[in-house]
């Protein structure tokens, strides 16, 4: 059964995205989020936000999928927009005691909600559509140069992806000690005061069962022999199509064209 908060799993399918190479979807995503970051017109918005909706449509993952993994996200992305809004100094439109609203606020704030939205649904798109052995894969032939000078490329590789994996199985477990403890009686209403008071009981069995889990994930990499990246072999090796140097190719330009047109 998929969990609630879906950010981090993946969801296999047979799309035209799920069948490119993971290298290819890493230098996607990777170069959206840059083209994303630094957009700053109108024209950057519309087009980067039409690239990003063709392969989110190409994936073919429900859309309640992806709402389901943005929507505790949603929090930060409304309190870094407020921070905007209110700091920003520019030409006054609104103000009221200590509020002060400008039109550079607003325009910064529209700004900085797009660029994080669209952020969250590329890592989205990036988890949905490529499986986590594929992601290792992939993100140890992108790091093995960095492997002559020393830098580990298989672990750092594992260890992102461990991380990535696990977003969604805390989210869960945090779901899971809630329901159990209010079975038990305990009240998470109130203000913020009594909620932060209540966090406690949920963040101690929550750090417990994450150390659990770690020691568990130990033990079965240990049964399993891993001794990391070393003489390991593949049973899928990974080969470039046309098809992921066309992605490439396109997304190249598209970021060119976003930057350019900004300066």
């Amino acid at each position: 059964m998929m969990n609630s908060f879906t950010f981090g799993q993946y969801i296999p399918g047979e799309s035209y995205v799920h069948s490119l190479d993971p290298r290819t979807k890493l230098y996607l995503v990777v170069a959206a989020m840059v083209a994303v970051l630094g957009v700053n017109t109108l024209w950057g918005v519309v087009i980067t936000a039409l690239f990003i909706a063709i392969f989110i449509l190409a994936a073919r993952v429900p859309a309640r999928v992806f709402w389901s993994g943005t929507r505790p996200l949603l929090i930060v992305v409304v309190i870094t927009a407020l921070f905007q809004i209110f700091f920003v100094p520019g030409e006054v439109i609104y103000r009221w005691w200590l509020v002060t609203v400008t039109d550079a606020g607003l325009k910064m704030g529209a700004l900085m909600t797009y660029r994080l939205l669209m952020v969250i649904l590329l890592a989205q798109l990036l988890t949905f559509t490529t499986s986590p052995l594929q992601l290792t894969d992939g993100l140890e032939r992108v790091l093995r140069p960095f492997s002559k000078v020393g830098i580990p490329a298989h672990e750092l590789a594992m260890i992102m992806t461990i991380a990535l994996r696990f977003i969604p199985v805390f989210f869960e477990e945090g779901h899971k000690i809630t329901r159990a403890q209010v079975s038990r009686g305990a009240d998470f209403r109130g203000g913020w005061l009594k909620s932060a008071q209540n966090l406690v009981s949920i963040i101690v069995p929550l750090f417990v069962r994450a150390f659990h889990r770690a020691d568990e994930l130990a033990l079965a990499m240990e049964a399993r022999c891993y001794t990391g990246g070393e003489g390991r072999t593949r049973l899928h090796v990974m080969v470039m199509s046309p098809a992921d140097y066309c992605v490439m190719a396109v997304t190249t330009g598209v970021v060119l064209f976003v930057i350019l047109s900004g300066l």
